[in-house]
């Protein structure tokens, strides 16, 4: 008798290993920030459309520069942020993604996402990445540089936002980008709408756009460009929508891409698969996937990642979040109608995981090894900045989406958070959230096997 997919994607699901690991310490070693409202001025050569971005936020265009007022949603309490739409100029916004080799001067390669969080609100948003450089003896982030993404050659398979003009930048609309890495003075860029792989030079000129293989078949989103309304999940499309590749790690001396899903894919059913998640790989040296693929399990209350980078030849860190937002200790109480200063979906699942890459089972999952929890920081030395701390308790980083994680040395990390300027809080009600980078001492987890 034939298995229906229903029941396969069921078995599936089950087979994905039971997850008890060791919990680490971290210990909070430095703290820096980027205000949250930081606007960038777009190249002198784009279009004039680029001077006011977030026009299209609401149901209607906007000219109007800082008139409405940017707001966490319902499900969120819904606060406002206390930063307005459109923006005059660009939203550095929040880092959704960092490299795994650092720039000559030591920086950071940052990258920022699509914008506004769709495809549909963001044409006016250029899309770009930067080297940051957080100092933490002073609590800030320098931005040495921004390169904006561009398509002069024609090498993206559609049309553009800015198609006809001859600097033919790209935008929020054309793809939303969320994990990056540096090879060979070549930007790769792990990309959500197709879900692609870009292929860039380090002046952001656009290579070569590479749509997702895997079992032999090309994956789609619902906001692939050749896939139309009416459209069937699991059929005509496979990837969630924000689901694409959130997390690209490169792995060293291989030239191989790690290609980690944000959320699980869509069988037939149009139901996820599983509590877990596809890593596909590809090969940076023949431009092509491997056809190889692997898994990652979700622990339980988690949704989904937020980065995904080598600290070795073979260990890795992972982002995994649930969709919260805000200190539980702050939480609402159970059946609050008044939201004002609590949060109704407080943060309780975010976690820095240690992978072992090199030890699949036989179901095809990588070894979870163990994880630090972003929720249980200590800070014996006060290094948590003002404002940005709760009033007792552990240090938290309890932001809806942590998109950024890079292993500094032996000992320490850097994480970093994506703010969703100006849709979201996490460190007040009412107050958009910053663009916080943490230094996190965790020797235990970095030396773990």
């Amino acid at each position: 008798m034939r298995l229906s997919l229903s029941v396969l994607a069921l078995a599936s699901a089950l087979a994905a290993p039971a997850i008890a690991e060791e919990t680490f310490p971290a210990t909070l070693a430095g703290h820096a920030y980027i205000p949250a409202l930081t606007l960038i001025t777009p190249p002198a050569d784009a279009p004039r459309d680029t001077w006011i971005s977030g026009k299209f936020t609401g149901k209607t265009r906007n000219d109007q520069p800082m008139s409405v007022m940017g707001n966490v949603g319902k499900g969120y309490g819904g606060h406002d942020t206390g930063i307005a739409l459109p923006f005059i100029g660009q939203p550095m916004q929040g880092m959704s993604g960092f490299a795994m080799n650092l720039a000559e001067d030591g920086s950071i390669y940052a990258l920022t996402d699509n914008g506004f969080g769709s495809k549909r609100n963001s044409p006016d948003a250029m899309l770009f990445f930067h080297k940051m450089a957080p100092d933490f003896a002073n609590g800030t982030v320098e931005r040495r540089d921004t390169i904006f993404l561009s398509d002069p050659d024609h090498k993206v398979p559609f049309r553009i936002t800015y198609d006809g003009s001859k600097s033919r930048y790209l935008t929020g609309a054309d793809f939303d980008l969320e994990s990056i890495q540096v090879l060979n003075g070549e930007v790769w860029i792990g990309e959500e709408f197709g879900p692609y792989i870009i292929r860039a030079g380090l002046d952001g000129v656009v290579k070569a756009v590479y749509p997702t293989m895997l079992d032999g078949k090309e994956l789609h989103g619902p906001d692939t460009y050749s896939v139309y309304v009416p459209a069937e999940a699991g059929k005509d499309y496979q990837v969630q929508r924000s689901g694409g590749y959130e997390g690209m790690a490169l792995q060293p001396g291989t030239g191989l891409l790690w290609a980690m899903l944000e959320k699980p894919i869509l069988g037939e059913d149009g139901k996820p698969e599983g509590n877990f998640l596809r890593v596909i790989k590809f090969d940076t040296n023949k431009a092509e996937w491997t056809g190889e693929s692997v898994k990652f399990a979700l622990t339980e209350g988690a949704t989904a990642i937020g980065d995904f980078n080598f600290i070795d030849g073979t260990r890795a860190l992972v982002i995994e979040r649930d969709n919260g937002e805000g200190d539980a200790a702050r939480a609402c109480a159970d059946g609050a109608t008044d939201t004002s200063a609590c949060y109704p979906k407080p943060a309780k699942v975010k976690n820095i995981v240690l992978v072992d890459t090199a030890d699949i089972d036989a179901d095809g999952f990588m070894r979870r090894i163990g994880h630090i929890d972003l929720l249980n920081i200590a800070d014996p030395d006060g290094k948590a900045l003002a404002g940005m701390k709760p009033a007792e308790g552990p240090f938290t980083f309890p932001f809806f989406t942590i998109e950024d994680v890079i292993a500094l040395d032996d000992t320490h990390i850097i994480v970093a958070n994506d703010n969703n300027l100006p849709f979201s809080g996490g460190r007040e009600p009412g107050v958009a959230a910053n663009n916080e980078f943490i230094l996190l001492s965790v020797p235990e987890l970095l030396a773990a096997k």
